[in-house]
């Protein structure tokens, strides 16, 4: 989302407190490290709405830690500047992916996530994901947890280790996608694209 608030951003939360209301849906935000200028104001709870670091979910039985995750990453944590210049990066990455793919639309060929390309194919960031994952799933065992629910790596998944589920949802910026829980409680990544699909057949 960036450190800046903008219009759009009011607007969405204006449609989430509509559908909140209309279908009496509790909806839990958590704070990810582009969101530093709600620290002073969190945790907020306002109806069904609750803005936090981390919560716990449970659900058939077991109990999911759900964080962010940076807090786990040492650069967003410790080295602010780096952070920050990361960051700038990033929002031009995502900015010249937004053009790039309205170019890619005009075409007909699917949305292409530069960022994600460019993670994918450097060795440090495949071992760092892979570092992330594992000890994120450690320290949800450490607490007693069956599983953890997370974001900030962008990388969608679904994985055991060992004994702990490990969920990522992605997000709607590199990966298009999200995470779905059925009614038995089995997990599942749904992506934009598929879901277009669907939504036009």
């Amino acid at each position: 989302m960036g450190s800046k608030w903008k219009k759009k951003h009011n607007r969405f939360i204006r449609q989430v407190l509509k559908k909140m209301e209309k279908q009496n849906t509790r909806v839990v935000y958590v704070r990810g490290n582009h969101d530093d200028f709600l620290d002073n104001a969190i945790p907020l709870y306002i109806g069904n709405l609750s803005i936090v670091k981390q919560f716990i979910y449970e659900s058939h039985g077991k109990k999911y830690w759900v964080i962010h995750g940076d807090v786990f990453d040492s650069i967003t944590t410790h080295m602010k500047w780096l952070s920050k210049l990361g960051d700038a990066g990033y929002n031009l990455l995502v900015k010249i992916n937004k053009w790039y793919n309205i170019y890619r639309a005009k075409r007909g060929l699917p949305y292409f996530s530069l960022s994600r390309e460019i993670k994918a194919k450097v060795k440090q960031a495949v071992s760092y994901i892979s570092d992330f994952q594992s000890e994120l799933a450690s320290l949800a065992r450490a607490r007693g947890y069956q599983g953890v629910i997370c974001g900030h790596i962008h990388t969608p998944a679904i994985e055991y280790f060992d004994d702990i589920l490990y969920l990522n949802s992605g997000d709607w910026v590199e990966s298009l996608s999200a995470l779905v829980e059925d009614k038995e409680g089995n997990w599942k990544i749904i992506w934009y694209q598929d879901f277009i699909k669907e939504y036009d057949e």
